[in-house]
């Protein structure tokens, strides 16, 4: 297991950190998934309020069951953003009762994700108001803020300078917040990445053809390289439900390096398939929006994007589902609801076709709605 700096928080963090979203099935296999985690050099342990039973189950095993200190592991919660302090200082007690423990190391404000959102932060009453007491208090040492928000969203969070980490989303098949991990490493934030197995393409279930544009490397472990790669990021989120799923990630923890020959000339194969799309490809520039109808464009067409090139109809086909289920988690509505006003057309550089697309979107990908998991 390699470790990093997370930011300015000066904590030495494993590069792969335990989210326990997925530990909700019984305390049991939870436990035996944390025991396997720490027992491998995992020294960060992630939960939040709204998963489940997990703060209870993690306080549990914390106190007795695990081969490590507290003093040696590092606990992160998350809690909602509010604009009441006075509810947000009830959450935390609540949060740290759960956890049974006496501080927190981080504490995220979980999913900046909208413009509200970031007005309750930074209103001198609102939810940080509480997170500041507590850390003056020493209950909390170190805050920061995960998001799913756009980019806009998530680069004015940056820049209120409130923040001394953020969880977010990157990977190789999704760069658009590129321009955040830098701002982030620019301000010496810890960077931590959320789901690059998951959200970052269902890697652990790829599709034949996306396996053969990657070997010899499997999906899953080119991205976590991808990833590791770069020396901005100090942790990405892995979140087993049992202990076997550990062994992607830990096989290459300790695998930080420059990337390879081999490992670049992959890359390039992902880079050179996309040309497939030809002149259907979204580029991803956002120029299109917004959208009339709250269609967010850029990421149907890259869903149809992963679909078309790598027969990543799966995983896209459960992104796709999750529009107009998730609220702000997953924000905008299916592609069928384009009405072909043409509002976009113009503002494409690359002119294409977008009603026509959606509406081959919305034909590839859609069926059963989705929720997120812990919903």
């Amino acid at each position: 297991m390699r470790y990093r700096r997370f930011g300015k928080t000066d904590l030495q963090l494993s590069v792969f950190s335990l989210g326990t979203m997925r530990c909700l099935a019984s305390e049991f296999e939870a436990k035996k998934t944390l025991q396997e985690a720490t027992a491998n050099g995992i020294n960060h342990l992630e939960t939040a309020r709204g998963y489940g039973k997990s703060e209870q189950y993690l306080g549990n095993i914390l106190k007795t069951d695990l081969p490590v200190p507290r003093n040696q592991l590092y606990i992160t919660t998350k809690l909602p953003p509010t604009p009441d302090a006075n509810l947000m200082r009830q959450w935390l007690n609540e949060s740290l009762e759960r956890l049974q423990v006496d501080y927190l190391d981080c504490l995220a404000i979980h999913g900046i994700n909208t413009w509200e959102h970031l007005a309750w932060v930074e209103s001198p009453d609102g939810c940080m108001q509480a997170v500041q007491d507590a850390v003056r208090q020493g209950y909390v040492r170190h805050v920061g803020f995960s998001t799913h928000g756009q980019l806009d969203v998530i680069m004015s969070a940056i820049n209120t300078d409130l923040f001394e980490f953020i969880n977010l989303h990157y990977y190789y098949f999704f760069q658009r917040n590129a321009a955040a991990v830098e701002l982030a490493h620019q301000k010496d934030m810890g960077v931590f990445i959320i789901s690059p197995a998951d959200k970052g393409g269902r890697l652990y279930t790829p599709p034949p053809k996306l396996e053969e544009l990657c070997h010899p490397f499997s999906p899953l472990e080119l991205n976590y390289r991808f990833l590791l790669n770069d020396r901005r990021i100090t942790t990405l989120s892995v979140g087993p439900a049992n202990p076997t799923q550990l062994l992607a990630p830990l096989n290459v923890a300790n695998r930080d390096k420059p990337l390879s020959l081999e490992e670049i000339q992959a890359l390039r194969r992902l880079d050179q398939e996309s040309v497939a799309l030809g002149t259907d490809q979204c580029r991803q520039c956002y120029a299109c929006l917004p959208c009339p109808e709250n269609i967010q464009i850029p990421e149907v067409l890259r869903l149809r994007n992963l679909a078309v090139a790598y027969e990543m109809t799966e995983f896209s086909q459960y992104r796709y589902q999750m529009f107009e289920n998730a609220g702000h988690w997953f924000p905008g509505v299916k592609g069928n609801r384009c009405t072909s006003c043409g509002d976009c057309l113009p503002r494409c550089p690359h002119e294409l076709d977008i009603p026509l697309l959606l509406g081959d979107a919305h034909q590839r990908l859609n069926g059963q709605p989705r929720r997120r998991l812990w919903e």
